[in-house]
C-alpha cells in the first residue's frame, strides 16, 4: 500500500510541473486593440504605411495583456500593411508569426486568413505554392461555411489564373466572388472585382462589356478614396482607349492614373509608374509623335534596370525567409525530440529511485541483501547518466552537421540564382523600338545608331560577366 501511495504522488507531480498563467482580458481591455487593428485594415489600399503602425500598436498592447487574439491578428494586419509597401521580407515573418500564435490559441479561421495572405504573396514568384496555401484556406473556409474568405479566395485564385492566362478559369473565379461580395455588400471587393472582371472581358475582346465594368470600377474606387485601385483600373481604360484610336480619352486616363498613383505610399507605386510610360510610348506612337515616343522609351529602358535590379531582390529575399522558416523548423524537432528523450529519462530515473524506497520500507530485515540490491541500482542509474550524455552529445553533433548542411545548400541556392539573374530584356526592348522607328525611317539615323550601339555593349557587358562568373566559381560564390 505504501508503494502505491508513493507512486500516485509521483504521478501527481509529473502531471503538474508544465503549466502557463493566463492573464484574464476584459472586453474594455480588447476593445482599444480591435479598434486599432480594423482602422489598420482599412487603410490597407490607401494608406499601408497607417496600417503597419496602427497594427504595431495593437501588437504591443496585445503582447502586454497576453491577449492572444490579439497577438495574432495584429501579426496579420502588420504583414497585409508590409505586403502593400512591396516589403515581401518583412511581410513574411509577420505571417508566419501570426499563423503560429493562431496556431497557440487553436484559431482555425484565423489560421485559414494567414494562408490567403500567404498565397497573396508567393502569387508574383511562385504560382504553385500560392495555390497551395489558397488550397488550405479554402478547406477551413469551407468547414466553417465562411463566405467572406471563400470570396476573397476566389478573386485571388482568379488572379493567379488570370496570369497564366487561364482566361476561362480566371472568369469563373471573378463571377463566383462577385457574387459572394454582392451578398456580403462588401463595396471594396466588389471594386476589385469589376476591375478583374473589366480586364479578363478586354483579354475576351468583349469592349463594351469590360469598359462599362472598369468606368463604374473607376468612379466607385474614387468614391472610397482607392487611389492603388484607380490607377490599376485607368491602366486598363487607357489600353481600351488605345486600341480604338480614342486618343483624348486614352490621354485624360493616363493623367488620372499617373496622378492616383502618387498619391499611393507603397514602392509599388515604382511599377505603375513604368506601366504608365509603356501606355504613353504607345499612344505617342500611334499618334506618330515619334520623338515623344523615343523620349518615352529612353525613360523606360532606364527604369527597366532599377526594376529589375528590385524584383529579384524581393525573389532572393523570399527564398531566404523560406530558407530560414525550413531551418526554424527542423531546429524546433531537434529541440522536442530532445525533450522528450529527457523528460523519458528523467522519469526512468525518477522511478528507480522510488523502487529503491519501497524496497528499503518492505526490506528492513535483509539489510544485506538491500545493500547489495541498492548498489547495483545506483550503478544502473549511473549507466544511465551515462547513456544520456552520450545521447545528448550525439544530438548537438547532428544539429551542427545539418545546420552547416543547410548552410551549404543555401550559398548554393544564393550561387545558382545569380548565374539566373541576368537580363537583357531592357536593351532588347530598346532595340526593338528603335528597329521599328527606323524600319518607318522616322528617326535621325545617326542618334538611332549611337543608342543601338549602346544597348549592343551593354548586351555584350552582362554575356561576358555571365560567361565569367560562370567560369569562375569562386567568383560567384562571392
Amino acid at each position: 500500500m505504501t508503494k502505491i501511495y508513493a507512486f500516485l504522488v509521483f504521478v501527481l507531480l509529473t502531471t503538474t510541473v508544465y503549466g502557463f498563467n493566463t492573464k484574464d482580458v476584459t472586453p474594455n481591455d480588447t476593445s482599444e486593440i480591435k479598434a486599432l487593428n480594423k482602422s489598420a485594415y482599412d487603410n490597407r489600399f490607401t494608406k499601408p504605411s497607417a496600417t503597419v503602425s496602427d497594427a504595431e500598436k495593437a501588437l504591443k498592447m496585445s503582447l502586454k495583456l497576453q491577449y492572444g487574439a490579439g497577438i495574432a491578428e495584429s501579426y496579420r494586419i502588420k504583414g497585409i500593411g508590409q505586403y502593400k509597401l512591396n516589403m515581401p521580407d518583412s511581410a513574411y515573418n509577420s505571417y508566419y508569426s501570426a499563423l503560429e500564435a493562431f496556431k497557440k490559441i487553436k484559431d482555425e479561421r484565423g489560421m485559414a486568413r494567414v494562408y490567403n495572405n500567404l498565397g497573396n504573396l508567393y502569387q508574383m514568384v511562385d504560382y504553385g505554392k500560392a495555390l497551395g496555401h489558397f488550397s488550405d484556406a479554402e478547406a477551413i473556409a469551407i468547414k466553417y461555411a465562411d463566405k467572406g474568405l471563400l470570396a476573397s479566395l476566389q478573386l485571388n485564385k482568379g488572379n493567379i489564373y488570370n496570369r497564366q492566362n487561364k482566361t476561362s478559369k480566371a472568369l469563373e473565379a471573378y463571377k463566383k466572388s462577385y457574387e459572394l461580395f454582392k451578398i456580403l455588400k462588401d463595396s471594396v471587393n466588389l471594386v476589385q472585382c469589376q476591375e478583374n472582371l473589366g480586364d479578363i472581358y478586354y483579354k475576351l475582346n468583349d469592349i463594351k462589356k469590360a469598359e462599362e465594368l472598369l468606368l463604374e470600377a473607376n468612379k466607385q474606387a474614387k468614391r472610397m478614396d482607392m487611389h492603388a485601385a484607380v490607377a490599376a483600373i485607368n491602366m486598363t481604360l487607357t489600353d481600351i482607349y488605345i486600341s480604338q484610336s480614342k486618343y483624348a480619352e486614352a490621354q485624360k486616363y493616363i493623367a488620372e492614373g499617373e496622378t492616383y498613383s502618387m498619391l499611393v505610399d507603397s514602392a509599388k507605386n515604382n511599377k505603375v509608374i513604368y506601366e504608365y510610360k509603356h501606355s504613353r510610348y504607345e499612344l505617342e506612337r500611334k499618334r506618330k509623335n515619334y520623338q515623344k515616343a523615343l523620349d518615352q522609351l529612353i525613360d523606360i529602358y532606364k527604369l527597366d534596370s532599377i526594376n529589375y535590379k528590385a524584383a529579384v531582390s524581393t525573389r532572393l529575399g523570399l527564398l531566404e525567409n523560406e530558407q530560414t522558416r525550413m531551418n526554424q523548423d527542423a531546429q524546433t524537432q531537434l529541440n522536442e525530440e530532445k525533450s522528450r528523450i529527457k523528460f523519458w529519462s528523467v522519469t526512468s530515473v525518477a522511478v528507480l529511485l522510488l523502487v529503491v524506497v519501497g524496497l528499503l520500507i518492505t526490506n528492513v530485515r535483509r539489510k544485506a541483501v538491500t545493500n547489495g540490491k541498492l548498489q547495483e541500482l545506483n550503478e544502473e542509474v549511473s549507466r544511465q547518466k551515462d547513456n544520456l550524455d552520450r545521447i545528448n552529445h550525439h544530438l548537438e553533433e547532428i544539429i551542427d552537421e545539418r545546420t552547416k548542411d543547410l548552410q551549404t545548400k543555401n550559398r548554393k541556392l544564393s550561387d545558382y540564382s545569380s548565374y539566373l539573374s541576368h537580363q537583357i530584356r531592357g536593351p532588347i526592348a530598346t532595340l526593338k523600338g528603335l528597329m521599328n522607328l527606323q524600319n518607318e525611317g522616322l528617326v535621325d539615323q545617326a542618334e538611332c545608331i549611337d543608342l543601338m550601339g549602346k544597348c549592343v555593349s551593354e548586351i555584350d557587358d552582362k554575356i561576358i560577366e555571365m560567361s565569367d562568373m560562370l567560369h569562375d566559381p569562386d567568383h560567384g560564390a562571392s
